[in-house]
């Protein structure tokens, strides 16, 4: 794992703020990952929103066992395919005509691209798109894999999808069969509840019992409907070409015995300290491999320091969780009355490594993954503790996409 003093020998004399990746912990935690799916032959696709950055994305797809990107928007698998990439999932659904008319014409030359839906109205729109270029799109019906409990006045996941059951994605499916631009192609099944929610956080100790119970449960219940779900199209003669599934904080469960032919995944490889707040033990062996470094420009007192830049604040409910965790060097902390600010963030120093000075590189991590690659143009590349590289990131090649 890397070193306060090899973070801080790299990046000497290298503008501040940066982003930086250490790219011999990148490439084992996707070995990690890889080392859970290969024996159950579940093919890995790369999540890219946790990622936003081609160069990234395409050395995981230089690994045997993955196949193919999760994107968020139709805009993006565009972009993506015009790098040469293929078999493109957009798992959020549009229904805005100049994006399915670009899904169209992407179809219409030969990619492998589909998009998630969860609703006639969005069927519809596809099928206007396809007909347009006298095409058929690719639909894969997205499920809402919260749990449920009291008849449903108890909902524990995020609000995804009215399609929850066996008969509701049946409807769907056969209205969407009736459709002339538009075919039926999967399903997305994503536990967020299971994957997005430790159960060992420092923030919230009174409820990771409760989110430990919530998760255990979820992913029993996720499994018994997922399966039903994908067998009642089969028997009805749908043949889903895949069923999505998973995520980081799920690989453990996401397994061919709860419904998936492929596990999409992304954060993990980029270990954002968010998932440090698990119990389980594969997420407690991946690295740290994504951070950014910021200068000390400032000492109001003996003991804090403050670093320009690092508002870089997670999305989500807010709370302490999403913000940025100083890292390097260590016995570093956040002041509670400031957090992390857009042009200043002070430290406060306990036990660090050594004495700090102005003009000093703090590291920091980011609560989430890809997220703090928006805040950059491009991404160094450490290897063996020296810049190897420098890449753009999405934002940096011209693209912004939400």
């Amino acid at each position: 794992m890397l070193t306060y003093e090899e973070a801080r020998g790299a990046l000497a004399g290298e503008k501040l703020p940066c982003a930086f990746v250490d790219l011999d912990a990148f490439d084992r935690n996707v070995e990690r990952h890889l080392a859970i799916l290969r024996p159950r032959k579940t093919p890995l696709r790369v999540a890219t929103k946790s990622i936003r950055a081609t160069h990234l994305i395409a050395r995981v797809l230089q690994h045997d066992g993955t196949r193919g990107c999760m994107c968020f928007d139709v805009d993006e698998a565009v972009m993506l395919a015009k790098e040469g990439f293929d078999d493109l999932l957009v798992a959020y659904p549009t229904l805005q005509p100049g994006k399915l008319d670009a899904l169209a014409r992407l179809t219409h030359e030969g990619r492998d691209v589909s998009l998630a839906i969860d609703s006639i109205e969005a069927a519809e729109a596809m099928s206007a798109a396809g007909a347009r270029a006298e095409t058929k799109l690719r639909a894969v019906l997205c499920l809402d894999m919260a749990l449920e409990k009291i008849g449903g006045r108890v909902h524990l996941g995020v609000r995804r999808s009215p399609l929850r059951t066996p008969e509701q994605t049946l409807d769907l499916a056969r209205r969407v069969r009736d459709l002339p631009g538009v075919a039926l192609h999967g399903l997305l099944g994503y536990e967020a509840q299971v994957a997005g929610m430790g159960d060992d956080s420092p923030f919230e100790p009174s409820t990771n019992r409760v989110k430990h119970w919530i998760r255990s449960a979820s992913a029993r219940d996720v499994k018994a409907r997922r399966v039903a779900i994908a067998d009642a199209l089969r028997r009805e003669g749908f043949e889903p070409k895949l069923v999505n599934g998973g995520g980081t904080g799920s690989l453990d469960s996401t397994t061919p015995e709860s419904g998936v032919t492929e596990v999409a995944v992304g954060s993990g490889f980029f270990k954002p300290h968010l998932f440090d707040y698990y119990r389980t033990p594969y997420l407690r062996e991946l690295e740290p491999a994504a951070f950014f470094a910021l200068e000390i420009v400032r000492q109001p007192s003996r003991s804090i320091f403050t670093c320009g830049g690092g508002g870089y604040v997670a999305s989500g409910s807010a709370g302490p969780d999403k913000l940025p965790l100083p890292w390097l060097p260590r016995g570093l902390k956040l002041l509670a009355m400031e957090g992390a600010g857009e042009v200043q963030t002070p430290i406060e120093t306990k036990a660090s490594e050594k004495p700090l000075r102005l003009g000093d590189a703090v590291v920091f991590r980011h609560a989430k993954a890809g997220e703090l690659m928006e805040r950059f143009r491009e991404v160094v590349l450490l290897q063996n503790a020296t810049i190897v590289d420098r890449v753009p990131t999405y934002r940096g090649a011209g693209h912004c996409f939400m």
